[in-house]
This record gives structure tokens, sequence and C-alpha cells, in this order.
């Protein structure tokens, strides 16, 4: 998991937006209309972004598609230490 985690943060673009989201999301669960307006991105960015994060095992949904809410997977709280470390960096 934790070459995984370095992969989505660091080793491509978008990491500091990917930084953000999972931040924002380790808060307090939401949708991707409630991330776009709080961290202020396009709709479609805010997509993108938790495709990749979802694909990469870092977050997972719950219910329907248009109103599914995102939250960090099992795997990743379970190597938060490591996310925190990554994230510090990039941000």
């Amino acid at each position: 998991m934790e070459a995984v985690l370095w992969y989505v943060f660091i080793g491509t673009r978008g990491g500091e937006n990917r930084a953000r989201l999972l931040r924002a999301l380790a808060n307090r669960p939401r949708n991707p209309n409630q991330l776009a307006d709080d961290l202020d991105l396009d709709y479609t960015t805010i997509r993108h972004h938790l495709d990749v994060l979802v694909e990469n095992d870092v977050l997972r949904n719950s219910g329907d598609e248009y109103g599914a809410i995102y939250l960090p997977t099992d795997r990743a709280r379970a190597n938060w230490e490591t996310v925190e470390r990554i994230i510090e960096q990039v941000e």
C-alpha cells in the first residue's frame, strides 16, 4: 500500500488536489458536489481524482453513483501514518 500511496500523491500529476480531497474526506465523508464546493474545484476535476483514488483502493464510495459519499478505505486508514507523511510533503 505504501508504494500505491507514493504513486498517487507524488508520482503523478494532481497529487496536491488528491491530498486535499483525502484530507477533507478523512474529516467528513462527502459527495463530489460537496467536495467541489468545499475545495473550490471543478466537479469534473473532483470526479477524476476520486476515480483515481478509488481505483487505487485509497477511497471507497457508499450509495448510488450520483449521490455517492466517499470515505477512506480501511486499508488507507491502516496506513494513515504514511498517508500523513506523504500529504505533508505534497502540501
